[in-house]
């Protein structure tokens, strides 16, 4: 007989603040029971949210340091910095639909779940509705959802993947806008750096993206953040595949090609007039940011008819997709995966219950490559 959990009980509301390392005021920390209650339990099976461990907020760095898995995965819930770039909400539902999935996945001797942390999610809703409350019109609103990014959500975010890699945890972070990997990619430097793993802040990244996200420095949101990250010297090479030549603009692949630290590859040349394959593609951006550990960051705007913030009718399979994740945790030194810009739900209406379960296959992917 079929026994399910369904979610009957919300998310805990443990502040980040009882934490007592970490001092932002926006993280929701998991207990054990959070997971459970969006588990489909089933006699004669075990499911991964029945094995993923959780810690105690009140004693951060001690439970970290003593968990044996080597992933934390955490969540950033949030479409504000899309808003900051003109974008189309929603991003801020894919967290959820994810994790549901993800807790259901079967665990197994590939994957038995052991090797994760649920660390928790992030919740600038109540920024979002200040934002909403006071802003009286689309200028006003773009200017508060641009100093939100850089004034709540970089530094919190900043401060909590820093103290992960410090510890020596791979964090893998779903949801939110692409304006994440800036805090993602200066955190992780950090923390490398404070961990003695490095003798200076700075990584590489690896981005599997339809955009460059290389805007100018006109107020953080979710096109420049590798921009604020390099020239901030938090980022040191840049590689790119799949760039869309229809949206990315003439001054921003003029920036990108005169710079000798950034390579790229386009979708128009790997599928259209098939210079390269995706597999060379892939090999390209590995050697050229092998020489140090990579940031692994994958826009969903990039697969075919996957909801984000800017779905597109041609882009990379699901397959190409899972693929791109198996192939660099296997051969690059991977210090964070980011996945973003998905969606469950976007802002004009558009639903997809399936954009978390697709979120789950990459993850699983993901940790199973290192694994094997």
């Amino acid at each position: 007989m079929e026994q399910e959990k369904t979610m009957s009980a919300p998310i805990s509301k443990i502040t980040a603040r009882e934490g007592g390392s970490f001092t932002g005021s926006h993280f929701r920390f998991y207990k054990k029971q959070d997971l459970l209650n969006i588990t489909k339990l089933r006699r004669y099976e075990t499911k991964l949210g029945e094995r993923i461990q959780v810690v105690n907020p009140n004693d951060l760095v001690n439970s970290l340091q003593q968990s044996t898995a080597p992933f934390v995965l955490l969540g950033i819930p949030e479409d504000i910095g899309v808003r900051a770039n003109f974008g189309t909400g929603g991003t801020e539902t894919a967290w959820l639909s994810f994790l549901q999935a993800f807790c259901n996945v079967q665990s197994t001797d590939l994957f038995t779940g052991e090797e994760v942390i649920a660390l928790g999610h992030f919740d600038f809703n109540e920024v979002k509705g200040l934002i909403e409350a006071h802003a009286r019109n689309m200028d006003e609103t773009i200017d508060a959802c641009r100093h939100a990014v850089a004034n709540v959500i970089d530094p919190e975010v900043e401060e909590m993947i820093k103290l992960v890699t410090a510890l020596g945890k791979t964090p893998i972070v779903i949801g939110g806008g692409h304006n994440n990997a800036y805090p993602l990619i200066k955190g992780t430097a950090k923390g490398l750096q404070k961990a003695g793993m490095m003798n200076n802040s700075q990584i590489n990244a690896i981005n599997l993206d339809a955009h460059a996200d290389f805007r100018i420095m006109e107020g953080r949101h979710s096109g420049n953040g590798f921009r604020y990250a390099k020239e901030e010297g938090y980022l040191n090479k840049y590689a790119i595949v799949g760039l869309h030549e229809n949206y990315n603009s003439q001054s921003m692949m003029d920036d990108l090609y005169s710079n000798i630290n950034i390579q790229y590859s386009t979708f128009e040349d790997i599928f259209v007039r098939e210079k390269l394959n995706f597999r060379q593609a892939i090999a390209q951006a590995v050697s050229f940011t092998e020489d140090s550990f990579v940031g692994v960051e994958l826009d969903l705007d990039c697969v075919e008819r996957i909801l984000s913030s800017a779905i597109s009718p041609s882009g990379i399979t699901p397959l190409l997709a899972r693929q791109f994740l198996a192939f660099l945790a296997n051969d690059s030194q991977v210090v964070y995966l980011h996945i973003c810009e998905g969606a469950a739900q976007s802002a004009n209406g558009n639903f997809d219950p399936l954009t978390g379960k697709f979120i789950s296959y990459l993850v699983s992917d993901f940790i199973k490559a290192h694994i094997d």
